[in-house]
């Protein structure tokens, strides 16, 4: 007779990972990144409210990689194709990495982001959003406040078919276009 007890298929596959505020839940706190890019550039700055009750796609991140790149680009193209219900998006860097204002400076220029804000932030996060200390990327998209859907990622695990699926959930904000 097997007996697999709690061991179970456990071990096979990483846990999801929970960070971030998840659905249902409501912004209660705010806080102002350092914006590197956008009308605030230079300054410490809160997109949550700058943003309002409009529909948004609130990212934290803690390092630059491909695959951030590309989700940041269909972001962005997300929010400019959103602009009749004001969408907004921003990307809040977690980290104090040397040189990371400037190597974002880059990548908003290379890569022609006009309306993702790209900022950074204390490596803890903003108290009250919950982010995961080993969230590599944390994408929440918010509307009135209120989450709508959550995607949260460990190191190596955001890839081309998440970013679709992340994309995926851009109606729950912005509506069926």
């Amino acid at each position: 007779m097997l007996v697999l007890g709690s061991y179970g298929v456990a071990g096979f596959a990483a846990e999801p990972i929970k960070s971030g505020l998840q659905p249902g839940e409501k912004i209660t706190n705010i806080f102002e990144p350092l914006n590197v890019t956008g009308p605030f550039a230079g300054e410490p700055h809160c997109l949550v409210c700058e943003n309002g009750f409009n529909p948004v796609a609130m990212i934290f991140a803690r390092e630059v990689n491909e695959p951030l790149v590309k989700l940041l680009a269909k972001i962005d193209k997300a929010t400019e194709k959103n602009r009749d219900v004001e969408m907004g998006s921003f990307v809040v860097f977690l980290s104090e990495k040397e040189g990371l204002k400037e190597e974002l400076e880059k990548i908003a220029k290379k890569q022609g982001l006009k309306h993702v804000i790209l900022s950074t932030f204390d490596p803890a996060g903003p108290e009250d959003f919950n982010v995961a200390k080993d969230s590599d990327v944390t994408v929440v998209f918010y509307r009135e406040h209120q989450v709508k859907a959550n995607h949260a990622f460990r190191k190596g695990e955001l890839n081309e078919q998440a970013v679709e699926k992340i994309v995926g959930d851009l109606p729950k904000i912005v509506g069926e276009k």
